[in-house]
């Protein structure tokens, strides 16, 4: 099983007597639950950034739909559907969107219990991955301007003297600059440079960098 002391379920259902029969269930397997009864509450008031979590949601809702709510919230925890009134382009559309699961009312304990455990798999590897471009992130922010440009230049595999010559300065003050990205980046090798990069997406091409 996830670690039950660190993982949390979200329940979004606007039905009270569903919503406490599901966080009664999931609190029974060991996890850490909290419960709203709209989209809306939620945003408001879920600390999702914290630790591992995923969000066990109801298709119809009274603010917004759970598809709407889906594309909120997708990129930071797994969403698993439950739904009285699933149909089949709905729930292909819930799927491609990155859905974990769609599970039609009434739901099998057992088969929702799974879901959400490999569901939690999942969060800790979001989790995981959104900490590490925290990480990233904040030793980018460290670097100067000219750092950035240098760096930019050396991940794409050009040699000092190459960079030096498209950012009109010398070989000498661009290896200064490369150090200091070495350093600020925390990076022992070029190949270790060029891994956290990749790891954080930059494109460096326009040297207008995005992680994601």
């Amino acid at each position: 099983m996830s670690d039950a002391t660190s993982s949390l379920v979200f329940i979004v259902d606007d039905d009270d007597e569903v919503r406490r029969a599901l966080a009664r269930l999931v609190r029974s397997a060991g996890y850490h639950v909290e419960a709203f009864e709209s989209a809306g509450s939620f945003l408001n008031d879920a600390d999702l950034l914290s630790r591992p979590a995923c969000l066990l949601l109801d298709l119809q809702l009274p603010d917004v739909s759970g598809l709407e709510l889906q594309r909120e919230v997708r990129m930071i925890l797994p969403v698993i559907f439950i739904t009285g009134h699933g149909d089949i382009p709905t729930s292909v559309t819930a799927m491609k969107a990155g859905a974990a699961d769609f599970l039609p009312k009434p739901i099998c304990d057992t088969v929702l219990l799974e879901v959400i455990e490999h569901s939690l798999v999942l969060a800790v590897e979001m989790f995981k991955h959104r900490r590490e471009l925290t990480d990233i992130q904040g030793r980018l922010n460290r670097l100067t301007p000219r750092e950035r440009e240098v760096m930019a230049l050396v991940v794409t595999g050009r040699l000092n003297k190459q960079v030096a010559s498209e950012l009109g300065t010398t070989e000498k003050t661009v290896k200064i600059h490369r150090a200091r990205v070495m350093e600020k980046m925390e990076a022992n090798s070029l190949a270790d440079l060029v891994r956290i990069a990749d790891k954080a997406g930059i494109c460096a091409g326009d040297r207008k960098w995005t992680l994601h």
